[in-house]
């Protein structure tokens, strides 16, 4: 999303200073649950039924993970290491939102894997697959 001109567009530079904010809340000891309770709650009605979703599944099924925030994103940790958040759509106007697996996550297979995960609708069939990734993730 670069600018014309090359630099890093309004939206990238807003991410930036969030992402600053949350590492400085975290090492102040903010209350990681509260931000991603928080973070839902501001979303819109397309991206707040798959996050709320995400959440209340990895709450029931993962309840080792904590969460936080992540440049704005619901997250979810283990051993102080991101292992996935959700990307809403509205962030940077996209047409949908996706969850995204960082390398922390145990999701290898062979030489090629995919990392993200485009979710229009959270369905109990999104949430069963969802689930087994997550597990292979904390895995």
């Amino acid at each position: 999303m670069a600018t014309k001109s090359g630099g890093f567009s309004a939206e990238e530079k807003a991410a930036m200073r969030q992402a600053a904010a949350e590492r400085k809340r975290t090492e102040a000891g903010a209350n990681g649950l509260a931000d991603v309770v928080a973070a839902i709650a501001a979303l819109n009605e397309q991206d707040q039924p798959i996050a709320q979703g995400l959440h209340d599944l990895v709450l029931r099924e993962q309840p080792q993970l904590t969460c936080k925030t992540y440049y704005g994103f619901p997250a979810y940790v283990k051993d102080g290491k991101t292992l996935f958040y959700y990307q809403f759509a509205a962030k940077f106007k996209t047409r949908f939102g996706h969850i995204a697996f960082t390398d922390s996550a145990n999701l290898d297979d062979g030489d090629i894997w995919a990392n993200s995960f485009a979710v229009l609708k959270w369905t109990p069939e999104v949430e069963a697959r969802v689930a087994e990734l997550i597990k292979r993730a904390v895995a």
